[in-house]
């Protein structure tokens, strides 16, 4: 893990806020190294650039306070919400992305641009799929 941290990617100020332990089981938490390994570290070196994580893994009690999908895959630590920071970066990122071919789950450019969903898993082959929604 060269560019991101166990601790950005499991960071909420939400489970902050309101007490949450967000502390990731240990099936979780080798999850997070292999997105950070197979996608974010090869698409962060591409980009030459920042990558800013918004939300990774979230506890069962985090994904639904803030209103996440019951099989989000963000529950098994097999994604990550990032952002370059601004949406003409973001959108260039997804494109980068698209063009490295890397082993993505899905990829889903979020709101035009507000920021790029990323997963990645080894429970099965992982389906490359890119959607912007």
């Amino acid at each position: 893990m060269k560019y991101f941290t166990i601790d950005e990617l499991t960071a909420s100020a939400t489970a902050r806020k309101d007490g949450i332990d967000n502390t990731p089981p240990a099936e979780a938490r080798k999850a997070l190294v292999e997105l950070v390994e197979a996608v974010l570290d090869p698409l962060r070196e591409a980009w030459g650039k920042p990558i800013r994580v918004n939300s990774g893994y979230r506890s069962a009690k985090l994904n639904r306070k803030v209103g996440g999908a019951t099989t989000s895959q963000h529950l098994r630590g097999e994604a990550a919400d990032i952002t370059t920071g601004t949406r003409s970066g973001n959108l260039s990122l997804y494109a980068l992305l698209r063009q490295l071919q890397l082993e993505v789950d899905q990829a889903i450019n979020e709101h035009n641009g507000q920021w790029l969903h990323v997963s990645h898993t080894s429970r099965r082959p992982n389906r490359h799929q890119y959607f912007s929604q």
